[in-house]
């Protein structure tokens, strides 16, 4: 059977929302579970259906989309949040990162690359595929001084290499049963393997792991 990938809708123009309703229901692995037309409405629906995955309009009437993707995301931290704009501007990539958001997309996007890039997300991808991205990740993943500091104090790498590994294959998006086979290890041991990244890393979760992954070089 194959696995529906369960998604919030969440912009105040209904008709975008329906034609995006109509894109995700006509394929076999995704399934529309809500509709929300501003942030509020998000969180609500998010909370109400458990979704894996939101997807965001940024600028939608009372709580905007970088509000709802904090509360959402802290509410909710299995739950994927993709933010999903008309306009390509860096500050609103640097907020949706900086908010826990693991996609930005334009509404412009064609439609496969929409719904790849949701089976992508759901993997455990992030993807910013807009012309601001780089600026923004370069500037969220510059330690100031401080942090700088505090970094220099920790190994060059703390990971061995089979753990550099599996860090480098969930930046492509694999899950544990992928790595599992790529590797030739069992699930539990890849599991293992990852939460040891977590833990020697300092961070959350496995899309914390690559995003400090790639502040500190170690993933390309």
């Amino acid at each position: 059977m194959v696995k529906s990938i369960r998604i919030v809708l969440a912009d105040d123009q209904p008709f975008v929302r329906k034609g995006l309703r109509y894109i995700i229901d006509s394929q076999p692995d995704m399934q529309v579970v809500g509709e929300a037309a501003d942030g509020d409405e998000a969180v609500a629906a998010a909370l109400r259906t458990s979704p894996d995955m939101v997807i965001l309009d940024i600028q939608m009437p009372g709580s905007n989309g970088i509000s709802a993707t904090k509360e959402i995301v802290q509410s909710l931290p299995g739950v994927k949040v993709v933010l999903l704009t008309t306009f390509d501007v860096q500050e609103y990539v640097f907020n949706g990162i900086r908010a826990g958001a693991v996609g930005y997309l334009l509404k412009d996007t064609e439609t496969e690359a929409l719904l790849e890039g949701i089976r992508a997300m759901d993997r455990g991808a992030m993807i910013y595929n807009t012309t601001t991205a780089k600026q923004a990740f370069t500037q969220i993943l510059n330690p100031n001084l401080e942090e700088t500091a505090a970094y220099d104090k920790l190994p060059a790498n703390p990971l061995t290499d089979r753990e550099l590994e599996v860090l480098q294959l969930l930046a492509y998006g694999r899950r544990n049963h992928e790595l599992a086979g790529i590797l030739h290890v069992s699930e539990g041991t890849i599991k293992t393997h990852i939460h040891n990244i977590i833990q020697k890393l300092g961070v959350e979760d496995r899309t914390q792991a690559v995003v400090m992954g790639i502040r500190r070089k170690l993933v390309k």
